[in-house]
């Protein structure tokens, strides 16, 4: 039986990144090799040298949505603050709520310059509200929302995090939190892979609010893991074919892609799937897509610090967090990154 506690560490506060780098492939990273072998300090440029022209590099595509609003409680005007979580419908959505007194079911809200919203009811620690009719959430949340930036970023949103909490590549809106290993790569890098024979594949899969919530369980697993939207199609699972029979690696750029590729291959061998996921990869999980797992640093005893433990061991991610903690690595999602080079054989 394992506890969350195992799952914890110390980090100093001043190494929570509050603001991206001025250039998105400056990030250090730190490279975990296999079978133990000495950690090294490099940078995240130089990536290419790390992968081989068999190797197939699967991204998600998943695209940021401005998911936070703002607003009062119409008849008492008390402020609400609503972190989307996912849409259910066109005009409706699941949210997380803050208010002084959670709102009942058929509470109206007015939402920045004056759109209204109503409470429909509850989902376990989610709200379900709508729009008026006729009216679309994704348009709602263009006109109206801001950049949800993590809790542990200080600060008001800036200008500069409309575009840097996305990634280059994404293009599909329905996360409310970035695929932040995939914020380090900028189209230069891409033309140095491609160069050297990297394939690119892609998935989706949108990131919920859920993703920051602790685990509120001591012990592993009883841990109820939130769902989240992936979409892996076909010509990904023709691509990992082909680098299965060339003898390449599939490395996954960000936990979100491991989640997304061993949600799809839960059956036996990897298939094109759509559909929601609550897979929890903990410790002992049998990896049968992903060999090597790019990934930033994560929150102490979150789902994302266990799913890199059940990767690489336990013993071995300690000993890279307290690396990167005394090399002053910046931490979360504008920090530096790691590249876990081969998973740990069960």
């Amino acid at each position: 039986m394992k506890y969350t506690t195992e799952f914890d560490y110390d980090l100093p506060e001043e190494l929570i990144a509050q603001t991206p780098l001025s250039e998105r492939a400056e990030s250090r990273l730190l490279i975990v090799p296999p079978d133990n072998g000495p950690l090294i300090d490099s940078v995240f440029s130089d990536l290419d040298a790390r992968l081989r022209s068999d190797d197939l590099l699967v991204v998600n595509e998943t695209k940021v949505l401005p998911a936070r609003l703002h607003g009062q409680k119409t008849l008492t005007g008390g402020k609400v603050e609503l972190l989307v979580e996912r849409f259910l419908d066109e005009s409706t959505a699941l949210v997380q709520l803050r208010a002084s007194k959670p709102p009942g079911a058929g509470t109206e809200l007015t939402i920045g310059g004056g759109t209204p919203l109503r409470v429909l009811g509850r989902d376990g620690m989610f709200f379900i509200v709508a729009c008026k009719p006729g009216e679309r959430f994704e348009e709602l949340l263009y006109r109206e929302g801001e950049t949800p930036l993590p809790p542990y970023i200080g600060r008001p949103v800036e200008g500069i995090d409309s575009e840097r909490y996305q990634t280059v590549y994404a293009r599909h809106p329905g996360a409310v939190a970035a695929p932040t290993a995939g914020l380090h790569f900028d189209e230069r890098l891409f033309e140095h892979l491609a160069a050297k024979g990297v394939q690119l594949a892609k998935l989706t899969l949108h990131v919920g609010a859920g993703t920051f919530s602790p685990m509120k369980s001591e012990i592993l697993d009883q841990h109820e893991m939130h769902a989240e939207m992936i979409v892996v199609d076909d010509d990904l699972v023709e691509a990992v074919r082909q680098t299965r029979n060339r003898g390449g690696r599939v490395v996954a750029v960000g936990t979100t892609v491991v989640r997304a590729l061993e949600s799809a291959a839960q059956s036996g061998d990897l298939a094109p799937m759509r559909g929601l996921t609550k897979l929890f990869i903990r410790p002992g999980f049998r990896f049968s897509v992903v060999d090597m797992l790019i990934t930033n640093f994560h929150l102490p005893r979150s789902t994302l610090i266990v799913l890199v433990s059940a990767f690489s061991g336990v013993e071995r991610i300690r000993e890279v967090y307290k690396h990167a903690v005394d090399r002053r690595y910046r931490f979360f999602s504008y920090g530096d990154a790691m590249l876990l080079e081969s998973r740990r054989v069960q």
